[in-house]
């Protein structure tokens, strides 16, 4: 898949409709869509900041309806990196213009876009009280997937929906919980809680549990600052907790030793990973020398196994650091991960859940530095002893 188009470039061509015309917005139509939020919106409205964001990124596509020009309604749609996920952030009709079937357009047209980004689901939240936008989602086939309480500035809730722009997406599978990384160098601690969680759900998930398994997995040292969780100490926090777990590890090297330059952290890292071999050879941790195929994933999730799959974030945010996921789901085009990162204020938890990457691109991601690292820790509910 191809990276999100820049805003310019969906629709290639402007189109008309009964008495308007659809293009891209430009960095001309600012103070028009400011003064149209303003019109439209009471509370949560998009700053100039945010709008002079969203026109210059290519993670987001904004088009705008107009007549004679003037700004008759706008759309904004936000992609995801390289995933097949796309948010539609925001819209608005000018007041006069409501009932006249443009709300309509302008979500055919965000769709069209968020196709064109390579996406295959979109996903929303609309208050509940907002009877005309809520049926108007549901007419194309938008369902209800949860409610965020308190989302919006007066303290309304705000329903989540989400519509599949391609046929046989796969439902997300709600049973694993998310959780937000609280911390840079917790990816692996939070998705361990996410899979601990939906194997058990007495647990309970908070920070100090965070930073517990984060202390108990962690290689000590990374390219600056604190180390991440590697998946030896990931796979023995696990097993600690009574979770029967499954090892995958192409690579019997210390992991990300490739990431630090100093001779004394090398040397730390190479002495902690020792320790966990040593603590993993008195367990019943099953060590696989070797990937997990995606055939495999789906056999293991299909069993009720829960995976933890390490990734690069360079496919998905830019940056070139090892970053850990949950597999939620998958089907013959698409694996579903739980990403625990959320960083914008742009972005929700929603986001993060459920996310869709084709089978080719999560090849591509699931591996890491030049060793090519591939990792994958396998949670499942231990066997009981009759």
């Amino acid at each position: 898949m191809t990276a999100a188009p820049a805003p310019q470039s969906v629709p290639r061509r402007a189109r008309r409709g009964p008495a308007w015309q659809l293009r891209p917005a430009l960095p001309e139509d600012l103070d028009a869509l400011l003064e149209l939020e303003q019109r439209c919106f009471v509370h949560d409205r998009l700053s100039r900041r945010s709008f002079r964001h969203f026109l210059t990124t290519d993670t987001a596509s904004c088009l705008v309806a107009e007549r004679a020009g003037r700004l008759l309604g706008y759309v904004l749609v936000l992609f995801h990196g390289r995933t097949a996920l796309a948010r539609l952030y925001s819209m608005a009709v000018a007041p006069e213009q409501q009932g006249q079937g443009l709300g309509r357009e302008l979500l055919r047209a965000a769709e069209a876009a968020a196709l064109d980004g390579g996406a295959a689901l979109m996903r929303l939240e609309v208050n509940p009280g907002n009877a005309a936008a809520v049926a108007l989602y549901r007419s194309v086939g938008y369902a209800d997937i949860g409610i965020y309480h308190a989302y919006y500035e007066d303290d309304s809730d705000a329903l989540r929906m989400e519509h599949a722009l391609v046929p046989r997406v796969q439902p997300i599978a709600w049973r694993v919980p998310h959780y937000r990384q609280t911390l840079d160098f917790t990816c692996g601690a939070a998705c361990l809680m996410m899979a601990m969680k939906a194997l058990d759900k007495r647990l309970r998930l908070d920070r100090r549990l965070e930073l517990r398994l984060w202390r108990e997995a962690t290689t000590i040292f990374m390219t600056s600052g604190h180390g991440g969780c590697g998946p030896h100490g990931l796979a023995l926090a696990a097993w600690r907790r009574g979770f029967a777990v499954d090892l995958f590890v192409n690579d019997q090297r210390p992991p990300f030793l490739d990431t630090v330059r100093d001779r004394e952290k090398k040397a730390v890292i190479r002495l902690v990973h020792e320790d966990f071999l040593d603590e993993i050879r008195q367990t019943g941790i099953k060590v696989h020398r070797r990937q997990l195929s995606a055939d495999e994933l789906s056999e293991r999730l299909a069993a009720g196994a829960i995976p933890l799959v390490l990734i690069s974030q360079y496919r998905i945010y830019g940056d070139k650091e090892p970053h850990w996921i949950i597999v939620s789901g998958c089907d013959q085009r698409f694996i579903y991960a739980h990403d625990p990162y959320v960083a914008s204020v742009h972005v929700t938890s929603m986001d993060r859940v459920g996310i869709p990457i084709l089978r080719r691109e999560f090849e591509l991601m699931a591996k890491y530095g030049r060793s090519k690292l591939r990792a994958a820790v396998v949670l499942s509910r231990r066997a009981t002893a009759h």
